[in-house]
């Protein structure tokens, strides 16, 4: 007989982890259709001259340039192998037996997942019929028992966002002693003014922590950094709970490099958000149902039909992320690969209009 597994891990649903094909356009990810900026890559090169030695355990220079950039003391910031990371430790950090996480659904999938490994009950609440959070219901659904709630802005998969008002009410009606992560991961894709800035909320609310990362704006997501920023009690129980050295030294330089270029990233964040735009112009004129998004991707709520399309999609060498009964997530990429996508998208609207014509007429 074998080692024992944990008997409860078979419940824990595996997490969607995107496909790829050789020589597809690889729209399933949320990544950046750039690769850093060359001085980025050089300040990479240069850390890997020392990569025998450990980085940084707490990646003390980042912090503090962070802080500086963000007006933030360096006890409120922790840096992680990913915002994802941090996910997972502010779970554990803040969860014991009987806890429960909180988020909406469908969110980012890894929240429930994180959750149900560490032992604890993941609650989740439907979003909206516009595929928004419903803050009235999940502050309903908060009981004595959680500990933590996710509120991703924008929302991975739909793209949508929580609104300043909205979210100043949650907060103010939920208790204090539960902890709300605020997941902005596509923070530098907004361009709607309403939608609050998470870490102005943080500065004054010792239960917000938020959530931020390179890997899509910053075009480093193979690079696994982010950061949390978070009351300097939130970020010492984060580190308490963190993987030692779990960010290279080679991660450290290049946020640190990619952090010199404030324009270079605000320039390809809104190249990103033309490219949205028009795709969900196109989108929108063919036929489709389309999400207003906040992201660097878009939602079709397609439903029952998120798989077919997504194969339909595939076999046209396109691969976007079908989330099953639900819907499918395009990233935005280069135009040329977003032409690519709208040819396939029409020609599947195409399909599906004739097959309707065929059944009406029978």
């Amino acid at each position: 007989m074998g080692v024992a597994i944990r008997a409860d891990l078979a419940a824990v649903p595996d997490y969607n982890i995107p496909g790829t094909a050789p020589d597809a356009i690889v729209l399933n990810s949320n990544e950046g259709p750039l690769p850093p900026p060359p001085a980025v890559i050089e300040a990479i090169t240069r850390a890997a001259v020392e990569g025998h030695r450990y980085p940084q355990w707490f990646s003390d220079t980042l912090v503090g340039r962070l802080a500086d950039d963000l007006a933030v003391p360096e006890e409120g910031i922790a840096v992680g192998c990913g915002s994802v990371s941090l996910c997972r430790d502010l779970i554990q950090a803040f969860c014991g037996p009987g806890d429960e996480v909180l988020c909406a659904w469908r969110s980012f999938d890894a929240y429930p997942v994180f959750a149900r490994v560490a032992g604890l009950r993941a609650r989740t609440v439907p979003l909206d019929a516009g595929h928004r959070h419903d803050l009235d219901a999940m502050l309903a659904a908060v009981t004595r028992d959680t500990r933590v709630v996710f509120v991703c802005n924008p929302n991975n998969p739909t793209g949508t966002a929580v609104r300043g008002r909205a979210l100043g009410d949650f907060l103010d009606r939920l208790p204090d002693r539960v902890l709300v992560v605020l997941d902005e991961a596509y923070r530098e894709f907004v361009d709607d003014p309403d939608v609050p800035d998470g870490i102005a909320l943080a500065r004054h609310r010792p239960n917000v922590a938020v959530l931020r990362t390179f890997s899509k704006a910053y075009g480093l997501a193979g690079v696994r950094i982010g950061y949390c920023v978070a009351a300097p009690a939130v970020v010492s129980a984060v580190h308490k709970v963190a993987v030692p050295f779990a960010v290279s030294r080679l991660a450290q330089a290049a946020a640190l490099a990619a952090l010199d270029r404030p324009e270079e990233v605000r320039s390809r964040s809104a190249a990103i958000v033309r490219e949205r735009q028009r795709l969900q112009s196109l989108l929108t004129r063919d036929g489709h149902s389309v999400t207003p998004s906040q992201a660097n991707f878009v939602w079709l709520p397609l439903g029952e039909e998120a798989g077919d399309f997504a194969d339909f999609c595939a076999r046209r060498g396109v691969l976007v992320r079908a989330f099953p009964g639900d819907g499918v997530r395009v990233t935005v990429g280069l135009p040329e690969e977003n032409d690519a996508f709208l040819s396939a998208a029409a020609r599947y609207r195409g399909r599906r209009s004739s097959a309707t014509l065929v059944d009406r007429l029978r």
